[in-house]
């Protein structure tokens, strides 16, 4: 499933051919995503200018500009489990699975960019307005990118829980965007055990695991995300984080700094590595 950092690679590789660029067509095959692609969705978007990009949390805004009787708007993209927006050849045939097509004109030059879906667990729907209000962005916590986030927001939100750490990390209402793979991840870098419950975490811990997030969050955008499944980046490339992991995937393997066999375990039906001496 694409994450945080897969969804911000495809959104910086979208910066350049989208932004300035005026939407002439959209051709939807299949309106069947996780929830229906508005019959609108033509007709809000056709002769307008897309004027920026932006991400909260794994959602995608594209900001609509105004237009004559039509007010700002945005178009709210998820990519679901299996999905991926990326420029492609004006001219280039559709595959299976290409549900959406968004033709533009940047500079009289035209481009394609395409939506590709096996599982249409994704969503492409339309807000209208100057802000981007919507039910799936209401209860989001911060961006752990963001300066607002820090390790007192997760001490505080922990009290209490007995909830696994790991577990607890992945809540999107208490930090957005820490997949599977990055909460092994950070969970390695700040030497705690993902199976501690989060309330047993000291402030001085989550301190500790806050900057261990955002490191690996942002060593994992530098390095275009992971490649898992169907997700490639805007411009079709994979993604290569996964291939320096510290621990994920790497069960049976010895551990990079104290040498002791990598473990495997299944949190909430999803796969867990982590090194029984480092973390604690």
């Amino acid at each position: 499933m694409p994450e945080l950092p897969e969804v911000e690679t495809t959104r910086r590789g979208l910066l350049n051919p989208v932004v300035g660029a005026v939407i002439t067509d959209v051709t939807v095959r299949d309106t069947r995503l996780r929830w229906p692609i508005p019959a609108t969705l033509k007709e809000k978007l056709a002769g307008r200018k897309v004027v920026n990009i932006s991400r909260r949390g794994k959602y995608l805004l594209f900001h609509i500009e105004a237009r004559r009787d039509k007010l700002d708007g945005y178009l709210l993209c998820h990519l679901g489990m299996s999905g991926s927006l990326f420029a492609v050849a004006p001219a280039t045939p559709p595959v299976k699975h290409d549900h959406v097509d968004f033709q533009l004109v940047k500079d009289g030059i035209p481009s394609l960019i395409r939506y590709h879906d096996p599982r249409r667990f994704g969503a492409m729907l339309w807000i209208d307005g100057a802000t981007p209000r919507h039910p799936l962005l209401d209860n989001l916590g911060p961006e752990p990118l963001d300066d607002n986030f820090d390790g007192l927001h997760l001490f505080k939100l922990s009290r209490g829980r007995t909830v696994s750490v790991k577990e607890f990390i992945m809540k999107a209402e208490v930090v957005v965007g820490v997949g599977n793979i990055y909460a092994s991840e950070a969970l390695f870098g700040a030497g705690i055990r993902p199976t501690i419950a989060a309330g047993r975490v000291s402030l001085a811990r989550y301190i500790l695991l806050a900057a261990a997030i955002r490191h690996t969050l942002t060593t994992a955008i530098a390095a275009g995300g992971s490649s898992l499944r169907d997700y490639v980046k805007a411009d079709g490339a994979p993604g290569y984080f996964q291939l320096s992991a510290a621990v994920y995937g790497r069960a049976n393997a010895p551990c990079e700094v104290c040498g002791t066999m990598l473990k495997m375990l299944r949190q909430g039906q999803r796969s867990t590595y982590f090194c029984p001496r480092c973390q604690r």
